[in-house]
């Protein structure tokens, strides 16, 4: 094996964090190749995406940065002023407004297929190497290198790999990190429906004791569903007559939206918790689900991603920036120091709201209607949660 370094950084995964993380890294001025154990991003079809992506402001400030927020197709992303949240159980409600951040929005909701495929088009444009159908079968750290074994064969030296392979990760798992968490038990059924009523650029959310349901606004006048519901129930739902599901769903959703039909098929998919113990290890980091996979009640999944890079950016070009080892232990243990603290607050409090509005207890109950009435009267407080869910400083 030649001793010579085959790139800078070697990003695993070619998903939207990792496709994102290999052109923010480029644009910082290293040397990255990135590699996927699956094909290429197929161009989206005509007809929408049904896993949808709910992009808070810094997310669309980081896609700016890499130069593909300019290139998506701004007719298939749609905007949301407004987001509305209330509670079955109590009644109580729970609105936020874009003015609360002096902010035309609070973010776009766009699909996962588009987006990634216009990453793609910018990372073909940028000539970087790309290694697509080729799966990592080992990692091994040096003082001063990284060495991936790949299934063809092929060995890359590097002086950093970035895990952005999901949340079943192989990098981490060649890694020996553990992970924390839980299975909910639970599947998120994703369809598109045609409302009644307009949406109104709001994203409407509604706590049930099963799980939440959220209808999110799409650029055509559709919304999107996400509902969250236990395996049994979530089968029974997905085994109804488009008619009958879409009478489930506005029954579900309080007819905040009127009655609705269907428009798309249908898919779900399971829900689980999960924080690495760890986020760097010598010559490795990981990013994005690799590192955490949390419950979609808040639409902040993709989001947590976007911010482990911005981090993982400004860390490492801080670092390069003295002529020293960009990925020396003390660099890696400041991004994974901020990250692991930032991305594990943030999933154990989704957790944390799961289990609160699952709960039946009466003084539970009681605690969040509650709560909620207080988050609803305090706009110091509302005007905090909605920052923090935009990236941007409290």
């Amino acid at each position: 094996m030649s001793r010579r370094m085959d790139a800078d950084i070697a990003v695993v995964g070619a998903g939207l964090v990792g496709a994102t993380a290999a052109l923010a890294l480029a644009c910082a001025g290293f040397e990255v190749c990135l590699l996927d154990a699956g094909p290429a991003p197929m161009a989206p079809s005509t007809e929408m995406d049904l896993r949808v992506l709910a992009l808070a402001p810094s997310s669309a400030r980081l896609l700016a940065d890499v130069g593909a927020w300019a290139r998506m197709d701004h007719a298939r992303i749609c905007a949301y002023e407004a987001m509305h949240v209330w509670d079955a159980e109590t009644g109580v409600d729970l609105d936020f407004d874009a003015r609360l951040i002096d902010a035309q929005c609070l973010g776009w909701i766009a699909e996962n297929r588009h987006a990634s495929w216009t990453l793609w088009q910018a990372l073909a444009e940028s000539g970087m190497r790309t290694f697509m159908d080729v799966a990592v079968r080992g990692y091994a750290a040096q003082d001063t290198h990284a060495a991936l074994e790949l299934d063809n064969g092929e060995y890359l030296r590097v002086r950093l790999v970035v895990a952005a392979d999901g949340r079943a990760s192989s990098l981490r798992q060649h890694a020996g990190i553990p992970v924390a968490g839980r299975d909910y038990g639970q599947r998120a059924i994703v369809a598109h429906l045609a409302p009644e009523r307009a949406h109104e650029h709001a994203a409407w959310q509604r706590f049930l004791p099963g799980g939440p349901l959220a209808l999110l606004p799409l650029a055509d006048g559709r919304v999107s569903l996400v509902w969250s519901l236990p395996d049994a129930e979530a089968s029974r739902v997905l085994a109804l007559s488009d008619a009958e599901f879409a009478a489930a769903v506005a029954v579900a959703s309080d007819y905040r939206l009127g009655a609705l039909s269907v428009t798309s098929g249908r898919a779900a998919f399971p829900l689980r918790l999960q924080v690495a113990q760890q986020f760097a290890m010598p010559r490795l980091v990981l990013v994005g689900d690799a590192a955490h996979t949390v419950h979609p009640l808040a639409g902040q999944g993709v989001n947590l991603g976007l911010r482990d890079v911005r981090e993982l950016v400004e860390v490492l070009s801080g670092a390069g920036a003295s002529g020293a080892d960009f990925a020396a232990p003390a660099a890696l243990a400041r991004y994974a120091r901020r990250r692991r603290s930032a991305d594990a607050l943030d999933a154990w409090s989704f957790d944390a709201i799961e289990r609160c509005f699952g709960a039946r207890a009466r003084p539970l109950v009681l605690a969040r209607a509650f709560g909620m009435g207080l988050v609803q009267h305090a706009p110091s407080l509302k005007r905090m949660l909605a920052r923090h869910a935009a990236g941007r400083p409290a």
